[in-house]
């Protein structure tokens, strides 16, 4: 039976993949967003989260017009999926990046349990491990990365991640829960593969994203599987696919262009660095678009 989600930043790439999926899987969705999403059967309500009263609002309003013929008041919101922010750095200066995006998720989280609504999915990112907007080139401290690596970004954007993964735990904890953070690889679209081959001349310049990525039509399927799985309490899961972003076996790749990273166990023939093996254990995750569908090599 479809739910009823509220999507914050369903305008920006990934939520304009992974919305439609939520749809075509029966769920209803209003969307918050400073833009509106041009999707039919979706509601955008601009929406600025770094407001405490308006993200409350946000999360306690109608989806649409239809939603006043019952006369009952606004139907009861069954989970959110926060990804609303600003989406990297140099965006906006740092500061205004760190506060936006830390503010705009307690806000979210907040409004969310002083509502009733115990089911949230965050959108956290692969810069949490703090290589990808690091100065200079630095290593990961081990491979592959999973979900209980030490984390230490040195950027507003990955720090404002890590923090609202902290926070997140923290209302977890206190109003009894599920909030699942995604630790979100860099995010393809279909039209993005045209653009694949430099990712096998330039090896180099796929170590800030550890090799990984996310189709967003696999993204959908996540957050899909995390709204439908409750019980778990506090979360955190790698949202990547499958494999590396390479043509040779991981364990021989990495010794060849990380030699200096220490690999803590045997990753599988093609494993992603960036492992989802607890998100394919856990949730039961099935990926549907590998790279090597769409790119030739």
């Amino acid at each position: 039976m479809g739910k009823r989600i509220v999507f914050t930043g369903g305008s920006g790439k990934a939520g304009r993949v992974v919305v439609p999926y939520l749809l075509d899987k029966g769920h209803e969705v209003l969307n918050l967003d400073l833009v509106p999403l041009d999707h039919p059967g979706v509601n955008t309500l601009i929406t600025d989260l770094t407001d405490p009263g308006e993200a409350m609002n946000g999360l306690s309003c109608h989806f649409g017009y239809e939603g006043f013929a019952t006369g009952k008041g606004p139907a009861p919101v069954d989970a959110v999926v926060h990804f609303a922010a600003i989406p990297a750095i140099l965006k906006k200066p740092d500061n205004i990046t760190y506060a936006t995006n830390v503010m705009s998720t307690y806000n979210v989280l907040e409004s969310a349990m002083k509502l009733g609504i115990r089911k949230v999915i965050i959108a956290s990112s692969e810069t949490t491990y703090g290589v990808c907007f690091g100065e200079g080139d630095r290593d990961y401290h081990q491979f592959p990365l999973e979900e209980d690596y030490d984390n230490d970004p040195t950027d507003s954007y990955g720090l404002s991640k890590l923090v609202n993964e902290k926070t997140a735990r923290a209302f977890a904890m206190r109003f009894g829960a599920d909030i699942y953070a995604l630790r979100i690889g860099n995010v393809m679209s279909p039209e993005d593969y045209d653009g694949w081959s430099s990712f096998f001349t330039d090896t180099a310049s796929r170590k800030r994203n550890a090799w990984s990525y996310i189709d967003g039509r696999d993204l959908g399927q996540i957050v899909d599987l995390c709204v439908g799985k409750d019980g778990l309490g506090f979360q955190v899961f790698n949202a990547v696919n499958d494999t590396i972003t390479a043509t040779e076996p991981t364990m021989e790749f990495l010794k060849k262009y990380a030699p200096n990273t220490p690999i803590s166990r045997e990753l599988g023939e093609l494993e992603a660095p960036l492992s989802n093996r607890k998100i394919r254990e856990v949730l039961g995750f099935a990926e549907e678009h590998n790279w090597r569908k769409y790119v030739r090599v």
